[in-house]
């Protein structure tokens, strides 16, 4: 009887534990797809539309790498309750294709796991609310301590810095590494 039990609770405790890990990704994708309706106002009007009437964000920006199969609407700011929804232009940033560093910033087990796989020279792409789109080239991906790590928002070039949590298979979330990958403006 007490196998059953302990067996029975471990189910259930499991359960839970998958049906939270699906709603976060459920959740990211359908965020997308409201986000993507209102980029396209944003891009028709060129000023900020809300992808829901109660939104305290966004978007700013469109991220594609297009080698990853990632398109993603990046929202304005990198508020936790900004990135339950999708990367953050992180505030005091660059805007895209700009003179500094544009930073953004998104969750390592939804809309940024691909940052796992990117390589050296591999190309990320930047749409602007005007449609412009700003190439970028991989040159750097490194994990840093954000205790004792800063990144530079200024800067004579116009670059690219994409931050997650690292490790990107941790059970646990939070904690102080983030995997960075910087990336230069291509012509």
């Amino acid at each position: 009887m007490r196998r059953r039990l302990i067996s029975f609770i471990l189910i259930v405790a499991g359960a839970i534990g998958l049906i939270q890990g699906g709603w976060i990704w459920a959740k990211a994708q359908l965020a997308q797809l409201l986000l993507e309706e209102a980029w396209s106002r944003t891009q028709q009007t060129s000023g900020p539309a809300k992808p829901w009437p109660w939104a305290d964000t966004w978007p700013v920006a469109r991220l594609r790498a297009p080698a990853y199969g990632a398109d993603l609407i990046v929202l304005s700011g990198a508020s936790g309750e900004a990135l339950a929804f999708g990367p953050g232009r992180v505030d005091g940033s660059a805007a895209p294709g700009s003179r500094g560093n544009l930073v953004i910033s998104g969750h390592r087990d939804t809309h940024f796991g691909f940052l796992e796989r990117v390589v050296k020279g591999d190309i990320v792409v930047v749409e602007d609310e005007h449609g412009g789109a700003h190439s970028y080239r991989i040159v750097n991906a490194e994990v840093v301590d954000s205790h004792t790590h800063t990144l530079r928002l200024d800067g004579e070039e116009a670059r690219l810095t994409l931050v997650t949590c690292w490790p990107f298979n941790a059970v646990v979330p939070g904690g102080p590494l983030r995997y960075v990958v910087t990336a230069e403006k291509s012509s």
